[in-house]
């Protein structure tokens, strides 16, 4: 392998004209376009989250019969879940599985809040179809076929780009969100450094190469080797060049976060580098639970409550800024199956988390569960669109107007997260 001295490579770049943020990994630090804008966050909740098991309406006598005790949050004995207040009926108990005590906490300070009965006015039961519809931030199959871009890359546009690192993915892959946003970055878990693939050696070839060009293959080239470096410069190593663990702030414990806890600890090393991000997503799932569901259910949602509780603890200084939304494709099934779980549905729950929401209630128009009340008489009915949600949470995030992020949608009320 040809190597690169560091004066040759200078020389290089010189020649070709790449100077200042476009040196390459080890040369000089990159700038970045540190700010004080609210972030905001995107968990999707992949697999179709039963919201019905999330946030039960316990003492419904429909409900009960429809589904047994351990499909469902119950009110009494010591695997009783926790109650909300303003719930969305004065008749209705309405509670959260008592494996989100996490959650329960952060609702009952105040900054988190659940809409339910919210999803897509589609009634497709399609997992693709449905994350590709909600990630287009469309209703129809037919806008879906004509949309050109995510809808959070929308809203990036519209607030304006930073100039450096707008968007992260955390996960294998840029999600459907960021469709045609440029200034995005994808990586499953940063926690190890996000150096060039190869190392300097490869990234001197690769600047080399690219540097002595000047059509749009080269800068793309020499934008994916800029953007690691924004935040692979940023995370701390010891003198050997090594990250130096990461350590959580006010003694928040990811420990009981399982497998989420790498995602979230990256999530957290992002929020403090202060890099100029405007949104980052990442994913947690299963949530497909069509068959043993109550344990399934109790384990993905234990983590994610404590995990977010954790994240939350952890990024205290940062809680007027961040504002954290969780969205699943589809709720599920009324009725349970043979299998002892519930088949694709249609309404669910979305979560919304910020230190200055209207928190500690819940949002919405319950719709009942009697049979006449269901969709086409098998699910709970969508009576608050998705995007009605994420309006709001981008309006407070950046201003945005909901026609620009969700072109011809005309929002039905206001749900009032905010003041």
């Amino acid at each position: 392998m040809v190597m690169l001295s560091r004066r040759e490579l200078l020389a290089s770049m010189t020649a070709a004209g790449i100077t200042g943020g476009l040196l390459p990994f080890g040369l000089q630090r990159m700038a970045f376009a540190a700010t004080n804008d609210p972030l905001l966050i995107v968990i999707h909740l992949r697999g179709g989250c039963d919201g019905l098991n999330l946030i039960s309406p316990s003492n419904d006598p429909t409900f009960i019969d429809a589904r047994a005790s351990d499909l469902r949050v119950i009110d009494q004995g010591k695997d009783a879940g926790y109650s909300l207040a303003n719930g969305l009926d004065k008749n209705i108990d309405f509670r959260l599985h008592n494996a989100g005590g996490g959650m329960a906490e952060l609702y009952k300070n105040g900054h988190l809040t659940f809409v339910h009965a919210c999803g897509l006015k589609d009634a497709t039961r399609s997992h693709f179809v449905a994350t590709d519809m909600i990630e287009a931030g469309v209703s129809t199959q037919l806008e879906l076929a004509h949309a050109e871009s995510g809808w959070l890359t929308r809203g990036i546009a519209a607030a304006g780009g930073s100039g450096g690192l707008d968007a992260f993915a955390i996960s294998g892959t840029i999600a459907g969100d960021l469709r045609g946003a440029n200034r995005a970055l994808a990586a499953g878990d940063i926690n190890n450094g996000l150096g060039a693939v190869g190392g300097a050696p490869v990234s001197s070839l690769l600047w080399r190469m690219y540097g002595a060009r000047s059509d749009a293959l080269a800068a793309a080239g020499k934008l994916a080797l800029e953007l690691p470096t924004i935040v692979d410069e940023r995370i701390a190593r010891d003198e050997q060049g090594h990250v130096i663990p990461y350590v959580a702030e006010n003694s928040a414990n990811y420990d009981s976060a399982g497998g989420f806890a790498n995602a979230l600890k990256s999530l957290a090393r992002l929020v403090k580098m202060d890099v100029g991000l405007k949104a980052v997503t990442l994913d947690y799932g299963n949530w497909d639970t069509h068959e043993g569901q109550p344990g399934r259910f109790r384990g993905q949602l234990e983590p994610f409550s404590n995990g977010l509780a954790a994240f939350w603890n952890d990024i205290a200084a940062y809680h007027n800024r961040v504002c954290v939304v969780a969205i699943t494709e589809f709720g599920r099934r009324l009725r349970s199956n043979k299998s002892n779980g519930t088949d694709h549905g249609r309404a669910g729950v979305m979560m919304a988390l910020n230190g200055t929401l209207r928190g500690g209630r819940m949002y919405g128009t319950w719709p009942g569960l009697a049979t006449e009340q269901l969709e086409e008489g098998v699910d709970l009915a969508v009576t608050t669109d998705y995007r009605l949600v994420l309006s709001e949470v981008v309006h407070f995030v950046n201003g945005s107007k909901p026609a620009t992020l969700f072109p011809g949608f005309q929002p039905a009320g206001h749900l009032g997260l905010w003041a």
